[in-house]
């Protein structure tokens, strides 16, 4: 509800100078189906595995049915997509026996989360058994998932640009919603790239700590990283938490995923963590420190390896989907620093 004397601004249609779409109030549409098309198969192709087996490579993405769009109205981008997918894999053992499989993943879709997906991979009928089937079943299947949750990031950063017009006062507003709503600044700021998907290559990374307060015990935000439903509350929006160590989390509807890999109760929370659209298995290191300061808890937020040129964003994720949407939701306090 706007406030008394202010006009409720989703009634006020702003001017512009073009007359083109004011204040991105009519529905349009575009067709990402040929340019998803392409990015699915250039992110699958290529994708490879290795343990002391042997290596797995995928080498054919021989279907890609389906179709992507976004809409967008009143400033608010909506995603369908829906694909069913088919790869070739090869594996060679160490003793240079090669062997061929395949990959299929039927319900790429919005209505899905990443970890729903469905990735089967299996060995071709003629093949003699293999070790390198259940490589591909993990760990392949894992960079797949990974892969996949890149196309969805790319989609909603890459393609989307330009969609949202700038109002008659200069500012671009701009929301994304799925089947889990996510706001597309969450996964890229405005300006920014996508980085890259790509493996084996060592990227420049950065560090750097963040310091905030909140009005509450430390016991109170311990809880807040680790409770499924808490986590869900404040970031508005499905989540998966595992709140033990070496339990996996994934937030904003894939967009933000990682591991607890040290935690002291009311203390400490050590984790890696990741944008979706990071190289792959690429992960910053975060440590979380909290400190009891009487009536309030002192957060001491370290980032170690992310990549240089994802710091200002990753900056403003953590201010913003962090320590801002915890403060509004749970009322521990709105003063920033």
């Amino acid at each position: 509800m706007a406030k008394w004397g202010e006009g409720d601004p989703r009634w006020i249609v702003e001017e512009r100078a073009d007359a083109t779409n004011v204040n991105n109030w009519h529905w349009t549409e575009r067709d990402a189906t040929s340019w998803s098309s392409d990015k699915l198969k250039s992110l699958l192709l290529g994708l490879s595995v290795e343990n002391d087996d042997g290596s797995c490579e995928v080498t054919e993405v021989s279907k890609v049915e389906g179709e992507a769009s976004i809409n967008n109205r009143k400033g608010k981008l909506i995603f369908f997509y829906e694909w069913n997918l088919k790869a070739t894999w090869i594996g060679e053992s160490k003793a240079g026996v090669k062997y061929t499989g395949t990959i299929e993943v039927p319900n790429l879709s919005d209505e899905n989360d990443m970890e729903d997906l469905d990735i089967s991979v299996s060995l071709n009928k003629d093949e003699p058994e293999t070790p390198l089937t259940q490589l591909m079943k993990s760990n392949g299947a894992e960079k797949i998932r990974e892969a996949l949750g890149s196309y969805v990031g790319f989609l909603k950063t890459e393609f989307t640009q330009g969609m949202i017009l700038p109002t008659a006062n200069g500012v671009t507003k701009s929301t994304s919603q799925s089947k889990a709503t996510v706001d597309n600044t969450r996964i890229s700021s405005s300006g920014s790239t996508a980085a890259p998907v790509n493996t084996g290559v060592k990227i420049p990374t950065c560090k750097f700590s963040m310091r905030e307060k909140f009005l509450t015990s430390p016991a109170d935000l311990y809880r807040v990283f680790l409770n499924q439903e808490m986590t869900s509350a404040f970031t508005h929006a499905a989540a998966v938490v595992d709140g033990e160590k070496g339990g996996k989390f994934r937030l904003l509807d894939g967009n933000v995923f990682g591991e607890f890999t040290e935690l002291i109760p009311d203390e400490k929370i050590v984790m890696k963590w990741r944008y979706n659209n990071w190289p792959c298995e690429h992960y910053a290191t975060i440590t979380m420190t909290l400190w009891d300061r009487s009536s309030e808890t002192e957060l001491k937020v370290e980032c170690r390896g992310v990549p240089e040129n994802e710091e200002e964003r990753t900056k403003e994720g953590w201010k913003r989907y962090y320590f801002e949407a915890i403060k509004q939701t749970f009322g521990f306090g709105a003063r920033l620093y």
